[in-house]
């Protein structure tokens, strides 16, 4: 139930506090999930912590699932015994909580510590180079483990788009499932499990397999009702028998129909989160279904409707997208990249890798890493800022040619990259996922 004076009481408390405190009460599972085998609360008062830009998305949750808000205070105000509520509101809720909440919990709401501030090198012109200390985590309420393989959500597929136009290599598809009856919410950079029906060839359920999140915490459709993958079908060739071989899982999703029922888990994940900082820099870089996390970034950055309910969230800085594909074909959502290009010159810039299409300053095909090594001086000055992140995503392997060229930049520096790379992967400013 949303109760207007509790929330504008919370709203108005203390400014410096950001996180509050629901007094909940009457919690019990959804008709979907009254089929399930795992307990959820029944009755007594739970108390969550809600940070504030998720107040109403919280509100809509416990609803959902017939509770009742007894009350909201901020974090900062309330003091139990000289001790921060915080800790009883925790211990209260953990007790009473299901094992996926307590994993939750337990894995959240830790700071990541300071690293010592280390001096600041020169470059051979005697520039000073930032180097970031890691910052407290501005991630610690991030949804994880939500359902797991033994109980997963049950969603339903909402669309399965074709990707890859005419001429193309592969099957690529986005599919949109509906998650409005469970509780999985996630947030950009993100993945979700999926387990695919049937037995595996020892004869046991198939294992889930995880797929980064393509779609922003809002969803395609910006109502909270949904999440998108962006899945390419796997294919080939067996070693012994030289026979095509699929993937199960990729499989299973690639010919979805709307109404077909997917087992979902997680979400999990926060090596690939976004900087809560809007006034930064972003390079990304990926190869094929690698875009998916990219997708939810740049739609949080530049899209209408995305930017609209976000109002907390308006980005400021930089994004740099460099891309690898096969053919012109293979450009995964290449009309929305174009559009937000077009819009937004100034903070996007898009860079293709087109490998059967493009040669390299060899002659060779034109990779990912090619590309990189073509802005190579570019993308070190950028890297050097103290504000910048990268993103690197798609077929394991890329990373080694990556760091070939960034490596030649930096050392006209006078830098050791691979010293340079701990630094700041260590300082959360370089994140990677490939598979």
């Amino acid at each position: 139930m949303y109760i207007q004076g509790a929330v504008e009481g919370a709203v108005n408390t203390e400014s410096g506090s950001r996180v509050f405190v629901y007094e909940v009460v009457g919690l019990r599972q959804n008709e979907e999930t009254d089929q399930t085998n795992y307990p959820i609360r029944q009755s007594g008062s739970v108390f969550l912590k809600v940070p504030y830009n998720r107040m109403n998305q919280e509100m809509r949750r416990i609803t959902r699932l017939g509770g009742k808000i007894v009350s909201i205070q901020s974090l900062s105000v309330l003091e139990l015994n000289g001790q921060a509520y915080e800790e009883s509101a925790n211990s209260e809720a953990t007790s009473k909580a299901t094992p996926e909440e307590t994993a939750l919990r337990q894995g959240n709401g830790k700071a990541t510590p300071e690293t010592e501030q280390q001096p600041k090198k020169k470059d051979k012109e005697g520039n000073k180079m930032t180097q970031a200390k890691a910052k407290k985590d501005a991630h610690a309420d991030v949804p994880v483990n939500i359902y797991r393989p033994n109980a997963p959500f049950i969603g339903k597929c909402v669309s399965n788009e074709t990707l890859v136009k005419e001429g193309g290599i592969g099957i690529v598809q986005h599919l949109k499932f509906d998650i409005s009856q469970g509780d999985l919410r996630y947030i950009e950079g993100q993945s979700i499990g999926i387990v695919p029906p049937g037995l595996d060839k020892n004869g046991k359920p198939e294992k889930l397999r995880l797929y980064s999140i393509a779609s922003t915490r809002h969803g395609d459709d910006v109502d909270d009702k949904t999440v998108s993958l962006c899945v390419r079908q796997l294919e080939y060739k067996h070693p012994e028998t030289n026979e095509t071989v699929y993937g199960v899982c990729s499989t299973h999703l690639c010919f979805l129909k709307p109404g077909d029922e997917v087992k979902i888990t997680g979400p999990v994940g926060k090596e690939m989160l976004l900087p809560a900082d809007t006034d930064t820099k972003v390079i990304m870089m990926g190869t094929g279904t690698g875009i998916a996390p990219m997708r939810a970034y740049l739609w949080r950055m530049f899209k209408d409707a995305e930017k609209a309910a976000n109002p907390e969230y308006e980005f400021k800085g930089f994004a740099w997208l460099i891309f690898g594909i096969p053919t012109t074909a293979n450009i995964l959502y290449k009309e929305e990249l174009e559009q937000m290009q077009q819009q937004y010159p100034d903070n996007f810039r898009l860079t293709y890798a087109i490998s059967r299409e493009q040669k390299n300053s060899q002659g060779g095909r034109m990779y990912i890493q090619d590309r990189v090594a073509e802005h190579a001086d570019e993308l070190w000055k950028l890297i050097k800022e103290e504000k910048t992140h990268t993103y690197i995503c798609g077929l394991r392997g890329m990373e080694e040619g990556i760091d070939a060229a960034i490596s030649a930049a930096a050392s006209k520096d006078g830098v050791n990259w691979t010293d340079y790379q701990k630094e700041i992967r260590k300082a959360g400013r370089w994140h990677v996922e490939t598979y």
